[in-house]
């Protein structure tokens, strides 16, 4: 409801009259007027601001509250009611109360300056009040989690820090396929790849090919990211076709890149024995990818939840690490991990020298072999349909 001259008028004075030190005055001078003007959200915010002048915190949120239920979406009155539970010191409730404003908050290049402190410490109690309560769910479940000692709980344990607010909730965010039904798995058990131990057996034989391409100063290596002109880069601006992230592939896009696997025979040997994806035109693919020192690959979703990554860490010279959803691990030679690239991940070297591992896809393993066949189908007629629009 807009604001009539009429209200406008009982503000300004009712803020005089703040202003001049005389809050019951003001209190007083707006009670008189409710019967007009109770209906505006502006009339029961200046009424809480007058009671919480006077150190009347509970009838200010009794104001804040009739100003919600005018408008449950009313920024100020929302992070004004956060602040006075605060100062009550039920940070609990204050939390609760913060999480809805810092939802409905300005975006920054709408959000005043003055604004900006209130926000801040929103966030700061919302933050605290999470880690208060992800300690509160491990004392009180603690004792039944070791009744179950030995069994797996890493989901639970993220379910509790989801809850709690301390982690967020990572969904598959396919950027070109999605397939129903498939759960969100960030890495999947090692049972699911009995061919691992022959991979990482074949350790020593891969990285003695990369090393002589490493001696050679990594010839046929090139930018990963190679976004054509026009093309948003967005968080991949600073990569873009840049050799700080490079990558000699030797299949791409289930094309085999014969110049790149004449120099890396073995490695190439080791790749034909394992179960790759196979979509004609679209997978398998196969290459080392090259991190420069000090250099973060932003967080960002791959393709299809059809497939998993597959990563080989062949050189760690330092620090680094990898991210999927709320799960962080860190490289180690010779270890390999499947993971859904579909969920939000990102990598960064640390280290003063370059970082190198193995990349290649294979099939969702939750899929049957008929859904595979259907799959495959399913891209080509995609790719079909693309290339008959610009006919």
């Amino acid at each position: 409801m807009a604001a009539s001259p009429e209200l406008k008028q009982v503000i300004v004075e009712s803020q005089t009259l703040l202003r001049q030190g005389d809050a019951r005055g003001a209190l007083a001078y707006l009670q008189s007027l409710a019967p007009q003007l109770g209906g505006h959200v502006d009339f029961h915010m200046n009424v809480a601001i007058a009671h919480r002048n006077l150190g009347q915190l509970a009838s200010a949120i009794k104001a804040l509250n009739a100003a919600l239920a005018i408008d449950p979406y009313a920024f100020m009155p929302m992070l004004s009611k956060g602040a006075i539970l605060e100062q009550m010191g039920d940070l609990r409730t204050a939390a609760e109360v913060y999480k809805d404003v810092l939802r409905i908050a300005p975006g920054d290049a709408e959000l005043h300056d003055s604004l900006r402190p209130p926000l801040a410490r929103a966030q700061t109690v919302v933050n605290e009040q999470a880690a208060a309560m992800a300690a509160h769910f491990r004392d009180t479940l603690g004792p039944l989690m070791q009744e179950h000692r030995g069994e797996p709980l890493a989901r639970f344990e993220e379910c509790m820090d989801v809850v709690a607010g301390v982690k967020r909730v990572y969904n598959a965010e396919p950027v070109q396929v999605h397939y129903p039904r498939l759960p969100a798995i960030p890495f999947f058990d090692r049972s699911y790849f009995p061919w691992f131990e022959t991979l990482e057996a074949a350790t020593q034989t891969i990285q003695g090919e990369l090393k002589a391409l490493m001696e050679e100063g990594l010839p046929g290596f090139k930018p990963y990211v190679q976004y054509a002109p026009g093309t948003p880069e967005n968080q991949f601006k600073p990569l873009n076709h840049s050799d700080n992230w490079s990558s000699l592939w030797l299949w791409k896009d289930g094309q085999p890149q014969k110049e790149a696997m004449a120099r890396c025979p073995e490695t190439t040997a080791v790749l034909e024995q394992l179960p790759l994806a196979d979509q004609p035109d679209f997978a398998p693919t196969a290459l080392f990818s090259a991190l420069a020192p000090h250099t973060k690959i932003p967080p960002h979703t791959g393709s299809t939840n059809t497939r998993l990554l597959v990563h080989l860490p062949l050189v760690l010279p330092g620090p680094a690490g990898f991210r999927v959803g709320n799960e962080t691990r860190e490289w180690r030679i010779g270890e390999a991990w499947a993971f859904d690239d579909t969920i939000e991940h990102e990598a960064w070297n640390d280290a003063d020298e370059t970082r190198v591992i193995m990349i290649f896809d294979i099939w969702n393993p939750l899929l049957s072999a008929a859904e595979r066949s259907m799959i495959s189908a399913l891209l080509g007629a995609h790719r079909d349909w693309l290339v008959g629009a610009g006919g």
